[in-house]
């Protein structure tokens, strides 16, 4: 019986885009996952996975843009960066794999973005410390210059601890125009210039000017892991972090909108002082939030949608599999319309918090998540 009716499900399927035919990033339809009782979100009715990605930031962009916060204020210059993907701008026949595109970018997710985040530019695409292969580097430095003649901010972050590496990461993204930041850690938990650091490089540039726009930048800082900073016995948390950070001279503060344990979001107050450098200027505070994959320490993740043998059918249709190279991270059918609530839309969505809390923008990770589905 079960098998009759997956095969009817099939058939009306077929049917139904045969009579009405359409491209959606959205589509309703769900399709049986293999034996499983579990139903899972189907493809995107033209496969067209990276047309879909660009569609879920536009419409980001859109709705950080215009929604109003708890001050009932709205920022339309609220700041846009999605990190890795940068291929993602065009189709899969014009930018293939490291093939740099000759035609122009999608002009809409132009629009949408502000600039953009490249790991592993000269370092650590093959491990940290390790020189980035000269094919891969020049292939990234291509495509981020495409970017930069549309006008926008390239923020490059390398992975690399030593002196040497430091140096050179910094020298070659200022050669190419890029701003740089020389990771040490790829936990990304750690202030460099408070934890033995050469302070030459922490921040590198250093700037008292106030930075108001990505452009106006010189340097910035990726902190995401809060595990290092512990709190006194009854304090707010995250205010020891806040309190590290509040005294660094960093233009662009990257850091995630919750404490590490994933479940409380910093205060407004909180980001208020972090936008205040130690020697005076101002700067902004963006906020980092991965569209492409869940996270299983976030608060909109629910303890019944895994069990000992994987993903439960509980789950919903949207999740996908974990990520093998990081516990408690899963690929997300990212199209579905039940994950992006998640992620904007609605009051309790991931970007209103964010606009509530006071950042100056988003940081999009995981958006490369289209290259996942693009090889099945």
């Amino acid at each position: 019986m079960k098998k009759q009716l997956n095969q009817l499900f099939r058939i009306f399927t077929i049917v139904f885009f045969l009579v009405f035919p359409f491209s959606s990033c959205n589509s309703i339809w769900s399709s049986p996952s293999g034996s499983s009782s579990r139903i899972v979100t189907a493809s995107p009715s033209d496969g067209d996975y990276r047309r879909c990605m660009r569609e879920f930031i536009e419409k980001i962009s859109d709705y950080a843009r215009t929604t109003t916060n708890t001050d009932n204020t709205e920022n339309s210059s609220f700041i846009i960066i999605p990190q890795n993907g940068q291929a993602v701008a065009w189709s899969s026949t014009v930018a293939t794999e490291m093939t740099v595109p000759s035609q122009a970018p999608d002009q809409k997710y132009m629009q949408a973005v502000s600039g953009i985040g490249r790991e592993d530019m000269f370092y650590g695409y093959s491990g940290d410390g390790i020189v980035t292969e000269d094919s891969v580097s020049t292939y990234f430095r291509n495509i981020c210059t495409l970017y930069q003649k549309q006008g926008k901010t390239v923020l490059s972050v390398d992975y690399c601890s030593s002196t040497a590496g430091i140096a050179d990461s910094y020298e070659k993204n200022t050669a190419a125009g890029f701003i740089g930041f020389a990771a040490p850690d790829r936990n990304l938990a750690i202030v460099p210039d408070s934890s033995g650091y050469d302070a030459a490089y922490y921040p590198y540039n250093v700037n008292s000017s106030d930075v108001s726009s990505l452009s106006a930048a010189k340097n910035f800082i990726y902190l995401l892991n809060s595990e290092n900073f512990s709190d006194p016995d009854n304090s707010i948390p995250g205010s020891t972090f806040v309190s590290t950070l509040a005294k660094t001279n960093y233009d662009i503060i990257i850091m995630d909108a919750f404490t590490d344990s994933g479940t409380f979001l910093y205060t407004a107050e909180q980001i208020k002082t972090l936008k205040k450098k130690a020697n005076g200027g101002t700067r902004l505070v963006i906020a980092y939030m991965s569209i492409g994959e869940a996270e299983s320490y976030r608060w909109y993740w629910k303890s019944d949608w895994t069990d000992s043998s994987g993903i439960s059918n509980a789950a919903p249709a949207w999740l996908d599999a974990e990520n093998p190279d990081w516990n408690g991270n899963y690929k997300v059918r990212y199209w579905d319309s039940d994950w992006q609530s998640v992620i904007y839309g609605n009051d309790s969505s991931y970007v209103k918090k964010i606009l509530d809390a006071g950042f100056d923008g988003v940081y999009l990770d995981i958006v490369d998540a289209y290259e996942y589905y693009e090889a099945q």
